[in-house]
């Protein structure tokens, strides 16, 4: 038998890497998602609550979502109040500028269907007009916990 009668089979080491390091950042993104809040127009309410998880008594950063001032850095973008004329140029470069894979939650009421807002000049509609929504949080305003549960269940989906 001849050497190349003997071969055995070839190990794709780059691919293996590139597998791991894809299993790496899907962990990472998973226990440690990282959020910006745009309010597109709502009566802060909904912006009270959201703000009410940094807070010490449901302190989310221990648990690792951190809230970020960047589009670049987040990974989850949490959208309060109806979408209006003014800010859906804003909401959708924030959107793009944001990495794959980008999830959006939209919260309240107004941010769903544009609750007391409705039928108002100015307002597009809900999220769901403009952005592929991944996880609605319904309530006027809903209550932190609520927003929690949005996010723990966002972040098991495949």
């Amino acid at each position: 038998m001849s050497t190349l009668e003997r071969t055995s089979p070839v190990v794709d080491v780059a691919g293996a890497w590139r597998q791991a390091l894809e299993q790496l950042k899907g962990w990472a993104r998973v226990n440690s998602p990282w959020a910006i809040h745009y309010n597109s127009g709502s009566c802060n309410g909904c912006d009270i609550e959201t703000l009410a998880l940094l807070t010490p008594r449901y302190d989310v950063e221990r648990v690792g979502i951190k809230l970020m001032g960047s589009p670049r850095q987040a990974d989850l973008l949490i959208v309060t109040g109806p979408v209006t004329r003014q800010s859906r140029e804003r909401l959708l470069r924030i959107y793009q500028e944001m990495p794959e894979p980008r999830l959006v939650m939209a919260v309240g009421s107004c941010a769903l269907s544009t609750g007391v807002f409705h039928g108002c000049y100015n307002v597009v509609g809900g999220v769901d007009q403009v952005l592929p929504v991944n996880l609605y949080v319904p309530g006027c305003p809903p209550r932190p916990e609520a927003m929690v549960n949005g996010i723990v269940q966002l972040l098991r989906r495949p």
